[in-house]
């Protein structure tokens, strides 16, 4: 399995694939051919389930609703979920009641109520919830939860991406308040922000407005911070991305929450 990307707002995400080891990546380039890749990942898996890790497997299912668009007094939403269906019957209830409580109108088979549209208004708002599988790296499973809205009248819609990491073995969603150590986050951010520090200068950041977000994901080359729109740049630059390099997450990161696994020699 080579990196998995995702194009997001005009960015490559990159996410560690199955068990790879951070020592060997590099980058979005596998470096291996396809036949030694594959037979490298087919012996990982074999790993992996012999430790009793799971190993994920996911599809895309769309979340049936009792109608796809919805009337009330004020006004119209037609809604667009997908989720994931995988072989853990807990990750497929956490993104089930993830989705219910962002949106409960979509579920709750309301009686359509008559709306006036002004002539040359969108006649509806617009609500739509994408879940996706990114990969798997040992014990650790990461998964995307996309977001957009439009509300009738707006300037623009707001889109969000929240990355989902699982601790597959101990069945529970990793927050950055368990991701960490205790009392680093101080020295996690100062870190965080030598590290990028060119970028947020040029958007007027200083280190002491800078704060720690509560989504990341594993990067190539980093523990991936991500920060709402509007949160550090335009809205224009999207959603945006600070990198905290593997050498430096390691002193404030639980190391079994570090994606490597130091036994499996490549």
């Amino acid at each position: 399995m080579g990196i998995i990307m995702r194009l997001y707002d005009k960015k490559i995400i990159c996410i560690l694939p199955l068990m790879a080891a951070i020592a060997i990546v590099s980058g979005c380039q596998p470096k291996s051919t396809g036949k030694e890749e594959q037979a490298a990942s087919t012996a990982k898996v074999k790993e992996t389930k012999e430790a009793g890790v799971p190993v994920i497997q996911a599809k895309v299912i769309p979340v049936k609703l009792p109608k796809s668009k919805v009337c009330l007094e004020d006004g119209c939403t037609e809604y667009d979920f997908q989720t994931v269906q995988t072989n853990q019957k807990w990750i497929n209830d956490y993104f089930t009641n993830r989705i219910k409580k962002a949106d409960p109108n979509a579920f709750a088979n309301l009686a359509d109520q008559p709306v006036e549209v002004p002539e040359g208004e969108p006649r509806s708002s617009q609500s739509a919830i994408y879940v996706r599988y990114l990969g798997q790296n040992y014990n650790l499973a990461t998964f995307a939860l996309q977001t957009y809205s439009y509300s009738v009248g707006a300037a623009h819609g707001m889109s969000h991406q929240e990355f989902v990491t699982f601790d597959l073995l101990n069945k529970k969603h990793i927050t950055v308040a368990e991701l960490i150590q205790p009392d680093v986050e101080k020295q996690l951010v100062d870190a965080l922000f030598d590290a990028n520090t060119n970028w947020l200068q040029e958007h007027n950041i200083s280190r002491e407005k800078l704060q720690l977000s509560d989504n990341f994901y594993y990067g190539a080359n980093g523990i991936v911070f991500v920060y709402p729109i509007y949160e550090l740049a335009s809205y224009a630059e999207g959603m945006s991305e600070l990198t905290l390099p593997y050498f430096e997450a390691s002193k404030f990161i639980k190391p079994e929450y570090l994606p490597s696994v130091p036994k499996y020699k490549f």
